[in-house]
């Protein structure tokens, strides 16, 4: 397991509003929609498409954004690489649920079945 200590406080104070717009960009170049992008979000965290809406308004660090979501009972399935890290062995929580992101968005942008990317059978 890779020590993930140097990335965690960066992580946590990064906003999301500003990583946000990478995202976007990151999947509508491989052709998929800013609204399925959305979806992976909503899954991922519980929110609501208005409550994701305002943490991008109010430019919630990373660390708020995650502390108040109520992260997918199936987040646990989400497991692979992603920045040279294996997701399912960070032990930083909230470094955890960041690289969760990262490969779902990932997964998204290499085209994979949307139920797929959402863990369901």
């Amino acid at each position: 397991m890779k020590d993930t200590s140097h990335h965690d406080e960066k992580i946590a104070k990064m906003i999301f509003a500003s990583v946000y717009p990478h995202y976007v960009k990151k999947v509508e170049t491989k052709g998929r929609t800013k609204e399925e992008l959305h979806e992976v979000i909503l899954w991922l965290t519980g929110f609501s498409e208005e409550e994701l809406q305002a943490y991008i308004r109010n430019k919630a660090t990373f660390e708020e954004f995650f502390n108040l979501a109520r992260l997918n009972e199936n987040a646990n399935l989400i497991t692979g690489a992603i920045c040279g890290y294996r997701v399912e062995e960070i032990t930083n929580p909230l470094t955890q649920k960041a690289r969760y992101l990262d490969k779902l968005i990932d997964e998204l942008a290499k085209g994979k079945k949307m139920e797929r990317i959402l863990r369901k059978k």
